[in-house]
Parts: structure tokens; C-alpha cells; sequence
């Protein structure tokens, strides 16, 4: 039987965020690739601490793309963050370039050639999940925890606060008979500047957390916990090392539906990894956002080099209005879910993953350049029309 009276709980953390940085970073370079040949390869990592930041990885692009131009658009992604503290700052932290040319044996594995078609960039699994308890289809919990953060971050940019760049926040949801009602805690680290007071620092995050949650839905003034610490002065690189990819969890589901484990940043669409991922979130949007279920999990499974699915694994947790074995055949045939297929449908090989690297890469607005195509619902119609 379905557990339906339960408490949920998800974390997002900012852009300050020393993993977030990493990710931003990466991403940013992924970016700065794009733009000059959609069709490189990248795969790149950043590691961020005190005044330094390592990049690492493998590529294949032009030459145009220098070690140079890489060290610069890792300062403008921090400056972009707004890091100028003396522990880390954008145009003082040494930055080291180890980004060398793609391996020969991966590339023959997943280049098209003669008669083969281009191959999966790694073997491994990923999830798509939609569920219909926000607007977006996602599960509450971690849609709050970023929209929080996010309000936080717009209001820093603007100069309307005194927080810092790294926070964190995290929503615990009351779920009754299945559906969230309300926030039972609500937790908001900030860093913030050394002269505010924690009341003052409690006082100007209150009203990003009101902004966000639905009325009615604030949790008790025991529960609200603000820098519980008492004291968040020293944040991001500087007081914690980040990676990229460390928070695969937050740029999902926040915990709600499966992770396959493998991280978005700092790859580029030839990566099963994160395409994959985009298309099972794709289609998983729009089986909900169809009415053919209420909440609805994608795996798909694959290996280096191959270019179709091993497996496409649907699972509408007992809220499909139709057979999950028919659902899959018609999605199979709506979207191929070849690499080429799915870079081709959802128009990936641009330049709009750095705006992917914070508050999640689902449930976003899809934008007029081609960022986040993934959650659109121009799938919903023609399912309509097939299971009329």
C-alpha cells in the first residue's frame, strides 16, 4: 500500500555555492566552446578552494579555444557570481589550465563513421520524473528550496541586501494523502556581511521564503532556521573546496525520483550523461502534462558507442490512464532517443548550459534561444490525439 501521510524534505544550494561555482565554471566553458563550433566535445571539470581554481578535462574544438581563453571565462563566471572577498575574488585568484585534447579511443567509439551512426558518449543510466504538485511539475520540496535562493540571489544583484554569495536552503513538506500541504521546517544559510546581526540576517531572508511558499504554508517560528549556526561570514571557496558535479542531487529532483549518478556540468550534449537525462525529463513533462499520469519515472540505459537505448523503462506509479508498454512505444516514436536524435529534437548544441548550473536544470522557463527546450510541452497534443 502507498505511504501518503509522510514528511518530504529536499536542499538547494546558490550560486555561491563552492560546487555551484565549480559547476558554473565548467559550464561556462562548455558554453565558450559551443559558440565556436556546436559540434565540440567537452568534458571538464573545476576544482575551486582559497584563491585558485584547477580546471581539468578533455576536449575537442578549435583552435580559437585557448588555455587563455578559458582562464578568462572562468574570472567572468565569478565575477558574474559576485565573488570579491579576499579569500576568493575573480580578479585575483590564480587559475590553472589542465585541459588537453579528447582521447583517440573515445572519439572512434562515438563518431559517426561509414555506416554507424554517432554512439552514446558513455554507458550508464539516467532518470526523467514529472509529478503534478507545482505548476512546473516538479516535486515541491526542491522547487521552493530553489525558488527561495533564487528570490535571495536576485534581491543580492541587486544591491537590496547584505547577503553573500554562498547559501543554502532546505524545505521539509507535510504530505497528506499524497499531496504536500504545507512546510513543516524551513532552513536558509546565508553568508552575509560581518557587521549584520543574526535577527538582521533572519529578518531580510523571512520574506523570500513567504514570497515563495504558498499562503498558508510557512511552518511555526520554532521551525524557521536561519544560520543556525549563528555566524556565516567566510563562505565559498574560501571555506569549503568545491567540485563540479557534487550536487547532481540538487540539480534534479531534490531526492524525490531516482538519480542514474552521473552529473550535467561541464559536458557537452554528446554526453548521454546530460542528454539523456534532458530527454527522459522531456518526456516524463509531458506524459503528466498530457493527463496521462499524475506523476510518471524515465530510465534510460546505455553503452559507449551505441547509438540507441539498451532499455526505455516507464513507471507511472499507479496513476497512468494508459499502458505504460504503449506509452513507451508512442514516445519512441515521437522523439528518437539516439544521441544525434535527441541533440537534434531538443536543439542542444548551443551555448545555454551556464544558466543551467544553479537553481536546477528542471522546471525552468524555456527560453527563446533554445535554453532549457526541455521543459517544454509541445509533445502534449499529439499524445492527446494517440490516447483519446
Amino acid at each position: 500500500m502507498a505511504h501518503t501521510d509522510y514528511i518530504f524534505t529536499s536542499e538547494s544550494v546558490g550560486e555561491g555555492h563552492p560546487d555551484k561555482v565549480c559547476d558554473r565554471i565548467s559550464d561556462t566553458i562548455v558554453d565558450i566552446y559551443l559558440a565556436a563550433d556546436p559540434y565540440s566535445r567537452i568534458a571538464v571539470e573545476t576544482l575551486a578552494t582559497t584563491n585558485r581554481v584547477v580546471l581539468a578535462g578533455e576536449v575537442r574544438g578549435p583552435a580559437s579555444v585557448t588555455k587563455d581563453v578559458l582562464i578568462e571565462g572562468a574570472r567572468r563566471a565569478i565575477r558574474e557570481i559576485g565573488y570579491e572577498q579576499e579569500g576568493f575574488h575573480w580578479k585575483h585568484a590564480e587559475i590553472e589550465c589542465y585541459v588537453h585534447e579528447q582521447s583517440a579511443d573515445i572519439a572512434q567509439g562515438v563518431d559517426s563513421k561509414d555506416n554507424k551512426d554517432e554512439g552514446a558518449g558513455d554507458q550508464g543510466i539516467m532518470f526523467g520524473y514529472a509529478v503534478r504538485e507545482t505548476d512546473v511539475l516538479m516535486p515541491a520540496p526542491i522547487y521552493y528550496s530553489h525558488n527561495i535562493l533564487k528570490s535571495m540571489a536576485e534581491a543580492r544583484h541587486a544591491g537590496e541586501t547584505r547577503f553573500g554569495p554562498d547559501a543554502k536552503s532546505q524545505v521539509s513538506l507535510q504530505y497528506v494523502n499524497g499531496k504536500p500541504v504545507g512546510a513543516t521546517s524551513v532552513v536558509v544559510s546565508t553568508q552575509h556581511a560581518e557587521s549584520a546581526s543574526a535577527e538582521e540576517i533572519r529578518e531580510l531572508v523571512r520574506p523570500h521564503v513567504l514570497a515563495q511558499l504558498p499562503e498558508g504554508w510557512m511552518c511555526d517560528e520554532a521551525h524557521f532556521y536561519v544560520n543556525p549556526t549563528g555566524r556565516f561570514v567566510i563562505g565559498g571557496p574560501d571555506g569549503d573546496a568545491g567540485l563540479t558535479g557534487r550536487k547532481i542531487i540538487v540539480d534534479t529532483y531534490g531526492g524525490a525520483a531516482p538519480h542514474g549518478g552521473g552529473a550535467f556540468s561541464g559536458k557537452d550534449p554528446t554526453k548521454v550523461d546530460r542528454s539523456a537525462a534532458y530527454a527522459a525529463r522531456y518526456l516524463a513533462k509531458n506524459v503528466v502534462g498530457a493527463g496521462l499520469a499524475d506523476r510518471c519515472t524515465i530510465q534510460l540505459a546505455y553503452a559507449i558507442g551505441v547509438s540507441h537505448p539498451l532499455a526505455v523503462y516507464i513507471d507511472t506509479h499507479g496513476t497512468g490512464q494508459i499502458d505504460e508498454e504503449a506509452l513507451s512505444k508512442t514516445l519512441q516514436e515521437l522523439v528518437s532517443l539516439t544521441p544525434r536524435g535527441i541533440r537534434t529534437h531538443l536543439g542542444l548544441n548551443k551555448p545555454i548550459y551556464a544558466r543551467t548550473s544553479s537553481y536546477g536544470h528542471f522546471g525552468r522557463t524555456p527560453d527563446a534561444d533554445g535554453g532549457f527546450s526541455w521543459e517544454k510541452l509541445d509533445l502534449v497534443d499529439e499524445l492527446k490525439r494517440r490516447f483519446a
